[in-house]
């Protein structure tokens, strides 16, 4: 490696240095061209990648005061490519020297730019003797070492210290390929939650804190609990002594933070032991095992389970269709059920998606394990479940999620004496008769009013809002609990009392603002009211989307995005636009099921709930069905005169604000017959 390799960037890096977004590096090298400082050209293409030599552009960003980074020019080392790597990440050894050459600065505090391979060989081999973390990765280097060495300086100075440095090679991993190293990587609020729950876990076992990791490579979550325990607290850290490339970063990344760590004998078959009061994280798939598939995943958690005692806690996060969800696999279920039965799972909670950086549409999820619950035969265990999928990991979220979690740790009585905001005790042996560990929350409506209170209200707005001849709805209190007759959309479909159908695919030129049957899509669902009315010609239809379908009568028509959002089709013939997608209720068996009710509760759910296979869907019992349907059609009806009586309303003010004040119109007063003089033109 030499140096006019080891500074060049590309122009999203230039964006980064400079403090601005992407696009307005491009408008600064179009607009540039031709005057007294054009934007520096490429030097180098790395496949349809330009680079750049970050040295002109350092130049060029201090000549021309451009971006919001004052320091560009001292900064611009930690904005570069790492040196000597291609986009495919093939040349990820650099990685590993460099982060090698890093950590030997963070144990000598020494510059590293005057020395020759042989003297830094020589300091890598008394700073690890046995060979555990960095010296056959600087040896490995070969001749490029002295040069690495020399940008690992400039490294740190633009970087301001050794730990800064580091980060961001790790931060670096991403853009250039290093799939190893990226693969399994948490965003910063799933490591925060993981780290949170660590550290509280192991402040109620008293004493000086031990966290364990056994898995291969797992170092951002042990990152996470150093923060979350602050630089005060004592902790003590155990990794696995695996001697992997992944195992070897870890030691690496902590011996630059200045944490010392002991190690966890794996042996080949991946047992292990630790003794005493120990907190252990892990993630699965892990760093060094990247490709684990769901059956070594459990495997690798039994392995966990079987050598923890009363003394332990654990905290482990990996896919949810691991984790909670319908297992794909019988044999993976049964797994999994053997797990639970072992007792030590005290809780379980479905994370939402994108928290697995490369792969944002796969949901997570935490197990939590803790004392077994030895003295309750099986028919007396529970476990805490928590659906959490449509949250966002907010820092409010964070902590009631956390003392949800902690408090499950408890007795029986302690467990029952705790506010949960997120959590529900579901008795063991109903989670291993259930394919999904985490069923979806029965619905329920902020603020929901109780029956006698619901019956009070109703009555009162019924004496202001209707006249005699329009009696108000008659409502008795009743005691039965409707919530667990709530069902997932997912389930109901199989149950055959719900069917899904697709949306049409139309071109928005075939759609017209005059005539023809009325579309329906997102625009009308999300604002019904103010959307302008979409049309097309069923000829139109009939020839260019011979495939497509009208709603039937009751339909309902609903989306996911930007938020979730429903209507009922009450006359059908509609054509629904996708994304928008049809609910349509069988009319020979609803199943409980009201297409008015459908529409509210998905009117009634989270912005961020997007899985609409996991929307509940309250049921109503078939003695009270036709009534409240009649009923809802009957206040629909009338919410619909009220809405025309506004626009009226509205009309009436407008024609008279717009008369009176040109001078066309004259008011007179409603209680003489006597106007006031006219204005020309006045009728």
């Amino acid at each position: 490696m030499n140096q006019t390799e080891s500074m060049r960037m590309t122009l999203s890096d230039v964006a980064a240095l400079a403090q601005v977004q992407r696009p307005v590096v491009s408008m600064w090298r179009k607009r540039s061209a031709g005057s007294a400082h054009p934007f520096p050209k490429p030097v180098a293409l790395n496949g349809r990648l330009e680079l750049f030599d970050s040295g002109h552009i350092a130049a060029w960003l201090t000549d021309t005061a451009r971006g919001n980074n004052r320091e560009a020019a001292n900064d611009v080392v930690a904005f570069t490519r790492i040196p000597g790597m291609t986009a495919d990440g093939t040349r990820g050894n650099t990685f590993e020297t460099l982060t090698a050459l890093l950590t030997l600065k963070a144990i000598t505090g020494n510059s590293l730019t005057q020395l020759t391979r042989e003297e830094l060989l020589d300091a890598a081999d008394e700073c690890d003797p046995d060979d555990t973390f960095l010296y056959s990765e600087m040896e490995a280097a070969g001749a490029s070492l002295v040069s690495s060495a020399a940008f690992t300086d400039r490294l740190v100075d633009s970087a301001y210290n050794v730990a800064g440095a580091f980060e961001h090679l790790l931060a670096a991993r991403f853009r250039d390929g290093l799939k190893e190293h990226s693969a399994t990587a948490l965003t910063d609020s799933a490591v925060g939650l993981v780290a949170a729950a660590a550290v509280e876990l192991s402040a109620t076992l008293g004493g000086d804190s031990v966290f364990a990791d056994s898995t291969r490579g797992g170092s951002d979550l042990l990152m996470g609990v150093v923060h979350a325990a602050g630089e005060e607290a004592p902790v003590t850290f155990l990794t696995a002594d695996d001697d992997g490339g992944s195992s070897r970063l870890v030691r690496r990344r902590l011996r630059v933070h200045g944490v010392d760590c002991g190690q966890i004998h794996l042996d080949p078959s991946g047992e292990f032991a630790v003794q005493g009061h120990v907190v252990h994280v892990a993630q699965y798939p892990s760093p060094g095992e990247s490709g684990m598939g769901g059956a070594q995943i459990l495997a690798a958690v039994e392995q966990l389970l079987l050598q923890m005692d009363d003394q332990q806690r654990a905290v482990i996060i990996a896919p949810a269709r691991v984790l909670c969800d319908p297992p794909m696999d019988v044999s993976l279920a049964a797994l999994r059920g053997d797990l639970l039965r072992i007792g030590r799972v005290r809780a379980i909670v479905r994370l939402p998606q994108g928290l697995l950086r490369t792969k944002p549409r796969e949901a997570q999820a935490l197990w939590v394990m803790g004392p077994s619950l030895t003295d309750n035969p099986n028919a007396g265990r529970w476990t805490m479940v928590a659906d959490v999928s449509t949250q966002d990991l907010t820092e409010d979220v964070k902590q009631d999620l956390v003392s949800d979690i902690i408090a499950s740790m408890g007795t029986g009585a302690m467990v029952r004496a705790h506010a949960f905001r997120f959590a529900r005790l579901m008795p063991t042996q109903q989670l291993l008769a259930s394919k999904s560990l985490v069923p979806a929350p029965p619905h329920s409506s902020v603020g929901m009013l109780t029956g006698a209170e619901a019956a009070l209200r109703i009555e009162e707005l019924g004496r202001l809002l209707h006249s005699g001849e329009s009696p108000p709805p008659q409502v008795v209190t009743t005691h039965d609990n409707m919530a667990n007759q709530a069902d997932s959309i997912q389930k109901l479909m199989t149950y055959g009392v719900l069917k899904h159908i697709k949306g049409n695919r139309i071109a928005e030129a075939d759609l017209n603002p005059q005539k023809g049957t009325r579309a329906l899509g997102p625009a009308e669902l999300l604002d019904p009211h103010n959307a302008p009315h979409r049309y097309i010609s069923l000829l139109d239809l009939a020839a260019n989307y011979p495939a497509s379908r009208l709603t039937q009568p009751d339909d309902v028509v609903f989306c996911t995005s930007p938020r979730p959002a429903a209507t009922v089709d009450a006359h059908g013939g509609s054509v629904v636009i996708f994304p928008a997608k049809v609910l349509r209720v069988d009319a020979a068996d609803p199943g409980g099921l009201l297409p008015f009710v459908v529409a509210s509760d998905i009117n009634s759910l989270s912005p961020t709930d997007k899985a609409w296979r996991r929307w509940r869907l309250r049921r109503v019992p078939e003695a009270q069905r036709r009534k409240l349907g009649d009923t809802l059609a009957r206040l629909q009806h009338e919410q619909q005169q009220a809405l025309e009586r506004l626009g009226q309303l509205h009309e009436v003010a407008t024609l008279i604000t717009d008369g009176v004040a040109s001078g066309s119109l004259t008011l007179i007063d409603p209680s003489s017959n006597l106007a006031e003089p006219q204005t020309k033109g006045t009728q």
